[in-house]
């Protein structure tokens, strides 16, 4: 079973879902893939403990604050090779960025092979059910662009603006 509240954030209204013990999805409106892990139905539920703890981090988020990751229990619901992938991204410091290909290259070596693929990467990046929280919007590509970001590039560029990143070198590509 699983739950769900509501979180009015400065970009958008945020979904949280719960497992009832921890975080297993935290979505934007409209966003791809949006509660795409969550077998069955999300019963809403304001009370549960870790929505209390996961609106809290998110407040000191959006005030400017570095909330660590550890603060909250996290259960991102996925396979060996995404679970792998979302780690990495919450390595990621505050306020800087990594590339798909970075992210590929730790991948190749985490499983022993020569490279890895940073489409491959990029699916499982895109696939982050715990937004924000696992920061897959400081995945950039490796010449700079602002792409994949599932929740849209418009909301990837506030968040690294309030993260404070330096958007010089990063851009929005053509489609």
């Amino acid at each position: 079973m699983y739950y769900s509240t509501t979180y009015p954030s400065p970009v958008g209204k945020i979904t949280l879902a719960s497992d009832g013990d921890n975080l297993t999805g935290l979505w934007l409106e409209g966003q791809k893939y949006y509660g795409g892990t969550i077998s069955g139905e999300m019963i809403e539920q304001n009370t549960i403990p870790v929505f209390d703890a996961a609106k809290k981090w998110l407040d000191k988020y959006f005030a400017g604050d570095k909330p660590a990751i550890s603060e909250l229990p996290l259960a991102p619901v996925g396979g060996t090779f995404r679970q792998n992938v979302w780690k990495i991204l919450c390595q990621i410091p505050y306020g800087k960025v990594i590339t798909y290909g970075d992210i590929a290259k730790k991948m190749a070596v985490k499983m022993n092979k020569p490279n890895m693929s940073s489409q491959a990467v990029g699916g499982a990046v895109g696939h982050n059910p715990i937004s924000i929280i696992i920061p897959c919007h400081r995945v950039v590509g490796s010449n700079g662009s602002l792409t994949g970001y599932a929740g849209g590039i418009h909301t990837k560029v506030k968040l690294l603006e309030l993260e404070g990143v330096d958007m010089t070198k990063l851009f929005i590509p053509n489609c």
